[in-house]
């Protein structure tokens, strides 16, 4: 793309005479509303929407005011709804012809898709000049959010990523109480969901199905190693298989841990360790635990001192322990602060918090308040000029560290084998404590029978893999031929 004139370009030149534009975007009419009043046909943002079933289509819903002008989705089965809502959006199954062929007429871009195939999309769009809406998690890969992070900034784009809660009022009350030393400083977090509720610690499928007619398998893999197709992987259950999504931990930590990571201004984790039910070689685990350990940080956040701080992270189930003062409180999908002077519990997402000393604290604002949707809130900033634009609450500067910090959980799970604390080098990307010669083996059937009253295993694990090989590959995926990413800006 460097080298390409893009509609960026164009967009900032006014050249409103150009043969074969057939939309005119807003931003060439120099517009840039705000919410009183109703938004003229002139003044709506010309999005494409890539990933159109489940939460892309609850995206789209929400920006139901703006002007879809292309969908596409690899499942024109599990799409059709949203097709049948959107009649004037031209359709396809692949995002680089849509882009190809729509280009200029083209302002933003959401992004739905399994997460293998998010910064793919979202690069694309970004080196094109478009503005990005990505779901969370925000990719599946360490390097790919520190891409798309440094692709942003190149290109100067509005980019949010989909933890919605960001923009509502219970994160800003958790972190204003944060920030206002309501409850002292800060040395443990402990965080939990019920997820998964998709399945998950399961073996490769040894069963291939048909592949329905609806369905484009090899562009639903792109980037990953070509499998077999069945029916467990699509729809929607993708998120537990390690090819293309990222388990319990991936797909809510970008809800619940979002409060910790922006409230206690972190950063990089220096140290990490993950356990959990039997660690499968497609599947994600049914059950884990994530132990994260931040450094102190320099200076404070407003009146908050900022030390080092543990987080850990419990899924499948599995409870962190009960704090006092929290007796027949459910502590599923909630965030638990353990502060010198008091604790601080919220909900999922950052909602309803509440101090176990019962005192409610009457802190200062200091997070914007937004208020439309989350999604909204980034059709405000894409039509606002990049010199005055004020930032989503999951702006990629935000949100891709954010990122790195959860998906390298995940690697601390696939790499538990190794037995040990894992030491984190956030600034390279990269464990520092891996050895040369050390060697990983994964689950690949997990089975027993009762014989005679006693049980037998049926066990079978994959052949050892060089484990300094296998993490350096999880940190930066190699594609499989045929689908490559931009290079790093530098």
């Amino acid at each position: 793309m460097t080298g390409k004139k893009t509609r960026r370009d164009f967009l900032k030149t006014g050249a409103l005479g150009l043969a074969g534009i057939t939309v005119v975007p807003n931003i060439v009419m120099g517009k840039s509303t705000g919410y009183s009043g109703r938004i003229s046909p002139s003044d709506k943002l010309n999005i494409a929407a890539v990933g159109i079933g489940g939460m892309g289509r609850s995206n789209i819903n929400n920006m139901a005011t703006e002007n879809f002008v292309a969908m596409c989705d690899v499942d024109w089965d599990y799409a059709a709804k949203t097709f049948n809502d959107y009649p004037k959006a031209k359709r396809y199954k692949d995002y680089r012809k849509m882009f190809d062929e729509m280009d200029k007429s083209i302002d933003a871009v959401t992004i739905a898709t399994a997460d293998h195939t998010h910064c793919l999309i979202a690069s694309e769009a970004i080196t094109r000049g478009k503005h990005v809406y990505v779901q969370k998690p925000l990719t599946h890969t360490v390097y790919e959010s520190r891409l798309l992070a440094a692709l942003a900034k190149k290109y100067d784009v509005a980019t949010q990523m989909g933890n919605q809660g960001a923009s509502k009022h219970g994160t800003n009350q958790t972190m204003e109480w944060l920030w206002n030393n309501e409850i002292g400083e800060v040395t443990r977090v402990d965080a939990s969901t019920d997820r998964p509720i998709w399945p998950q610690g399961l073996g490769k499928p040894e069963k291939q199905d048909l592949i329905p007619n609806t369905l484009d398998w090899d562009l639903f893999i792109g980037p990953a190693p070509m499998r077999a197709y069945n029916s467990i992987y699509h729809p929607w259950n993708w998120r537990g298989w390690w090819d293309f999504g990222t388990g319990a931990l991936g797909d809510m930590a970008c809800h619940i841990l979002h409060v910790a990571y922006e409230g206690l201004a972190l950063k990089y984790p220096d140290r990490v360790q993950g356990t959990s039910t039997v660690l499968m070689s497609d599947s994600c685990p049914s059950a884990e635990k994530v132990m994260y350990h931040f450094p102190a940080r320099k200076g404070s956040k407003y009146k908050l001192k900022l030390p080092a701080v543990d987080i850990t992270w419990y899924d499948g189930g599995l409870l962190p322990p009960r704090p006092a003062g929290a007796d027949g409180k459910n502590l599923n999908n909630c965030t638990i602060f353990y502060g010198t002077k008091d604790t601080l519990i919220c909900g999922s997402h950052g909602q309803d918090p509440w101090l176990v000393s019962g005192r409610v604290p009457n802190a200062p604002q200091r997070r914007r308040v937004i208020p439309v949707s989350h999604e909204m809130d980034w059709v405000r900033a894409c039509k606002e000029p990049a010199a005055s634009r004020v930032k989503t609450a999951s702006d990629f500067s935000l949100s891709a560290p954010f990122n790195e910090m959860v998906v390298m959980g995940v690697l601390a799970v696939r790499l538990q084998g190794l037995e040990k604390e894992l030491n984190w080098d956030g600034e390279n990307m990269k464990f520092t404590n891996i050895g040369p010669d050390e060697k990983l083996k994964f689950r690949l059937k997990n089975d027993f029978s009762i014989i005679n009253g006693d049980p037998t295993w049926h066990n079978k694990d994959t052949e050892p893999v060089n484990a300094q090989e296998f993490a350096d590959k999880l940190v930066k995926h190699q594609y499989r031929e045929g689908w490559t990413l931009p290079d790093m800006p530098m």
